[in-house]
């Protein structure tokens, strides 16, 4: 089995890698080949002993995909992205990563022709969808998304479903929750200080909460995420249909009830490092986010997430805080 993911430098992307050379398997078969790509070359997974290539290329330039792809990945993770927040105050740079590089990654799969149809796993995002909603969201729903990032995701959603009803390539989209709490240093990501707020206390740091305590958000955790691409990477795909891209399981909570829930996990001393600093522009695209989500779709699959926030943060202790 040989696996190709892009984005592999970031977050989600080195956990991946961490967690197909520790399982060492990937749909029944064992990883035998890693190709890692990111804008910036990924590192290399310690303790991996078979065919490892690592490409520090932007997928839209001329050429760079088709290297990705050349040596012909069973299974392709497509994480690489600018990030919500950049992408809407850099226009140009959204569309060039979100939207050329998708499309160039589809076109040097097709490229590669002789009956060559890898499964493909895009993660896109619950900003596809955009108000007014309902209480609750299901798939069904009209996707008008507000933002720019939401944008490209919903066309490569499209691209997604059209390459693989052609045969290219056997894709799913995963509509994937805020990914909370997210570990290491803020990124530019709208959604960022939903881990900010939680992970920099922890750590005894000081964090900037740039919104009111009534905003609600559909939160999973990273642990959630990476099990939602392994499943999705190894699951039959003939139930779905066409309809190849679906909101993945999470749960719904307010500013407010984060905080409650790292006072019971952490005390009074780390909720007292969260500082207001209101931020209108980032209000204005969180808000104009969904809330909560009917997922039976994507539990009928067989992906799961947590119950509660406090779930969600006793992973981040276990996980990057060595359970302390």
């Amino acid at each position: 089995m040989h696996a190709l993911i892009t984005g592999a430098a970031g977050m989600i992307g080195r956990k991946l890698t961490e967690r197909l050379v520790g399982q060492g398997a990937l749909a029944g078969r064992g990883v035998t080949a890693l190709t890692l790509a990111d804008i910036v070359e990924p590192p290399p997974p310690s303790g991996f002993s078979g065919r490892l290539a690592r490409h520090a290329a932007d997928l839209a330039a001329p050429g760079a995909a088709a290297a990705c792809v050349a040596m012909r990945p069973d299974v392709i993770f497509h994480l690489a992205a600018i990030v919500s927040g950049e992408a809407e105050t850099d226009f140009d740079k959204g569309y060039h990563g979100n939207l050329d590089g998708t499309r160039a990654l589809f076109e040097a799969i097709r490229a590669v022709g002789d009956g060559y149809c890898p499964r493909l796993v895009f993660t896109s995002s619950m900003a596809v969808y955009g108000a007014p909603y309902p209480d609750i969201i299901g798939d069904d729903f009209a996707l008008t998304p507000l933002t720019s990032y939401g944008t490209q995701k919903v066309i490569g959603e499209v691209l997604l479903a059209d390459y693989s009803r052609r045969g290219l390539l056997d894709g799913i989209g995963l509509r994937l929750p805020n990914i909370c709490i997210r570990p290491g240093r803020p990124n530019k990501a709208a959604s960022g200080f939903f881990s900010n707020i939680m992970r920099e206390p922890l750590a005894g740091q000081e964090a900037i909460l740039p919104v009111g305590e009534e905003v609600r958000s559909w939160h999973a955790s990273p642990r959630a995420a990476i099990a939602f691409l392994l499943h999705a990477a190894s699951i039959d795909l003939a139930p779905m249909g066409w309809r190849r891209s679906l909101m993945m399981p999470g749960l719904s909570a307010t500013v407010a009830e984060q905080i409650a829930a790292l006072r019971r996990v952490a005390g009074e001393k780390a909720v007292a490092l969260i500082r207001r600093e209101p931020d209108p522009l980032i209000t204005r695209m969180v808000t104009g986010w969904p809330q909560r989500f009917d997922t039976r779709r994507a539990h009928a699959l067989g992906f799961q997430a947590e119950a509660s926030f406090d779930d969600i943060l006793r992973a981040h202790v276990e996980d990057e805080l060595g359970g302390r």
